[in-house]
This record gives C-alpha cells, structure tokens and sequence, in this order.
C-alpha cells in the first residue's frame, strides 16, 4: 500500500525530502565505518543520502521499494538505484554500514524483525546498521501509508527478537523537514555482532 503512495506522489515526496538536512545523523553514522567502506541505503526515497555518502567517497548500492521514486532518484543521483523491497535482500555479509533512514518504518510490526534480520545478514561482522522511526507505539494507516512506530521500549523488544545484533546508542530528535519540527524520531544505531 505504501510503495502505491510513494508511486503516485513521488515528485511531491521527493521535493519535500531531498533538501531535508540530514548531515549530523549521516555524519554520526559515516564515521562508525572505514573510509570508502560500502554503504547500502536501505529505502533511499529522493537518493539525498546515497548521494551524500557516494560523495564523502564511500562505496554506495541504493535500493528503493518505489518504481517512481526511485527513477527520480536515480535522476538526481546519478547512482544506479535497485528497485526492490525488504523482502528481496539477500546479501550476505556485504556492507560495512546500512542506512535505513525513514523506511524500515513501513514494514508491518509483524514483518519487521525479518525485514531487520535479512539487513543485519546483509553486514558485515562488525558492520552498522542505523534506522530510523516516527516516535511512538502505535502500527497505524495514515491515508495510503502503513507506520509501525516505535519507543525505546519497542526497539529493544526488536532488537531482541531480530538478534544478531548490540545495540550502540538511541536518539530521539526532531524532523528537519519544513512544516514538520514537532514530529520527533526514533533513531536506533546497532553494531552487528
């Protein structure tokens, strides 16, 4: 349902999201890894941030759900983008860091310590994964969207269904979109063991 969202609004999505400032998390995130290490952008709407991490000299594979979107981001990136969802990741012990900002979040809570564990075997040992979630408890529709958001009590209770992987640190910040400063977020940073 949501991928159909992302589908019919992807010029409005991706205007909205692709100027968003997401250096001090993408920076938080890029120095836990080795220089020029490979980075998965795990559900990369506009492309803002592969393009960011190709441009700070990692080595960036970009794979988002929406066929639209991920034309534009593509477009605007100049980075092959994989069309493709949680479920059809099958790597193995790929990356040094996956980048899951803003899009683990669609996942049914039901589905998603699966969709969490095919990205943590997509790591390699020692290899980070960060996401991102609307704060809160709830699994709700929002017009075409599904969220699952999560607490810090609901992305430990995650982490230890998915397993596999330690915790590094959770943050709750604000969204640095216009028009959007009282949304907070939920960021989970992990290590896989």
């Amino acid at each position: 349902m949501s991928i159909g969202f992302y589908d019919q609004n992807a010029e409005d999505f991706f205007n909205r999201s692709v100027g968003a400032d997401m250096s001090a998390a993408r920076d938080a995130f890029a120095a836990l890894l080795p220089p020029g290490g490979r980075v998965l952008d795990a559900g990369c709407g506009s492309g803002r941030d592969a393009l960011a991490f190709a441009r700070a000299g990692f080595d960036v594979i970009a794979m988002e759900a929406s066929p639209r979107l991920a034309e534009l981001a593509r477009r605007h990136t100049g980075l092959p983008i994989a069309v493709m969802t949680f479920d059809d990741v099958a790597w193995r012990e790929t990356f040094d860091g996956v980048w899951a900002c803003a899009s683990l979040l669609h996942v049914p809570r039901a589905a998603l310590a699966a969709a969490v564990g095919r990205l943590c075997h997509a790591l390699k040992p020692g290899g980070v994964l960060w996401m991102s979630f609307k704060y809160g408890t709830e699994e709700r529709q929002a017009g075409d969207r599904r969220f699952t958001d999560l607490d810090e009590a609901g992305a430990a209770a995650l982490l230890a269904e998915t397993g596999g992987l330690d915790l590094v640190g959770m943050e709750t910040t604000l969204d640095v979109r216009d028009g959007r400063a009282g949304d907070r977020w939920l960021t989970v940073i992990t290590r896989r063991a």
